[in-house]
């Protein structure tokens, strides 16, 4: 009987380091933004702006966004028995979700669950770019069993939402005589 190895690729935007020089920033975007205006290929330089960017050296201090990420996996994994849990970034930082999917990949994993923290509708990453992305990965592993766990139920997310406002509310006002 095949063992099925299993993971979940929690996903995050990913931000840009603090500390990295403005010029490395701008000369990206600019770049970037201007092959998407005109639908060109992607440039060896734009390639290798975004690879500094993605590797920068990153510290808690420097990008919060991504310890965040990572701290909450920590709070996932003990609840993922079974799982092989890696973070991935959709954009600014490393891995990418190809560069975690590949790693996965060399451990013989056959079924990789994709998750993101980007929540609602109408954004470009979660429901365009991510997808998109899983359809070249799959071609690309096509043994791996690839899911990915969206749009989340807008029930449950409402209720969490609701749940957590509970904390904050205001304490009762003391009749005082």
């Amino acid at each position: 009987m095949k063992t099925i190895k299993q993971a979940v690729i929690l996903v995050g935007h990913g931000g840009l380091p603090k500390d990295i020089p403005q010029q490395v920033v701008e000369s990206f975007m600019k770049i970037h933004k201007q092959r998407i205006r005109s639908g060109a290929a992607i440039t060896s330089q734009e390639k290798e702006l975004e690879s500094t960017i993605r590797n920068w050296q990153r510290t808690p201090e420097s990008d919060p966004y991504q310890a965040g990420l990572e701290n909450l996996a920590s709070y996932m994994e003990p609840n993922l028995d079974g799982y092989i849990l890696k973070t991935a970034y959709n954009e600014f930082c490393h891995p990418s979700i190809e560069t975690a999917v590949d790693e996965l990949a060399l451990e013989s994993i056959s079924k990789i669950i994709i998750i993101t923290t980007m929540i609602t509708r109408g954004g470009s990453h979660s429901e365009v770019e991510i997808p998109e992305e899983l359809k070249d990965l799959k071609a690309k592993h096509p043994d791996i069993d690839f899911q990915y766990a969206w749009p989340f139920g807008m029930d449950a997310f409402a209720l969490f939402l609701t749940e957590h406002i509970k904390h904050f509310q205001p304490e009762p006002a003391k009749n005082i005589n």
